[in-house]
């Protein structure tokens, strides 16, 4: 699993919120939380279509973009990833330990504490 950085990260919470969009709506977005300019936008969502993060299609002549994987399937990984190489654990961190988290609502916490404990399975 290719891991995204912090800045791929900001263009992916924006694709699972609101997808697709085209580079042009989601500079516009991300923007807010980054001081970037268009062409910076565009050069991380070229690296993100390579690395397999973004999707992108044409839709009416348009480039649009859209996450390559589901939210929660991607978090379960960077966790399960964290959790056995950075504090050498066996099993995996537990999901009540997001239940805070802003970027996740009440079905998408549960989803991923089923995925946690399958992997402890």
């Amino acid at each position: 699993m290719t891991e995204p950085t912090g800045a791929e990260l900001d263009i992916l919470k924006v694709l699972w919120e609101e997808s697709p969009l085209s580079a042009r709506e989601l500079h516009q977005r991300v923007s807010e939380k980054r001081d970037w300019s268009y062409s910076t936008t565009r050069t991380h969502l070229n690296r993100m279509v390579e690395k397999g993060l973004v999707r992108r299609r044409d839709s009416h002549g348009l480039a649009v973009f859209q996450a390559a994987e589901e939210k929660v399937s991607l978090l379960g990984g960077i966790i399960r990833n964290f959790s056995m190489k950075v504090l050498d654990m066996g099993g995996s961190m537990p999901a009540s330990a997001f239940a805070d988290s802003e970027l996740l609502n009440e079905e998408e916490l549960a989803e991923l504490t089923r995925l946690l404990e399958e992997d402890e399975s």
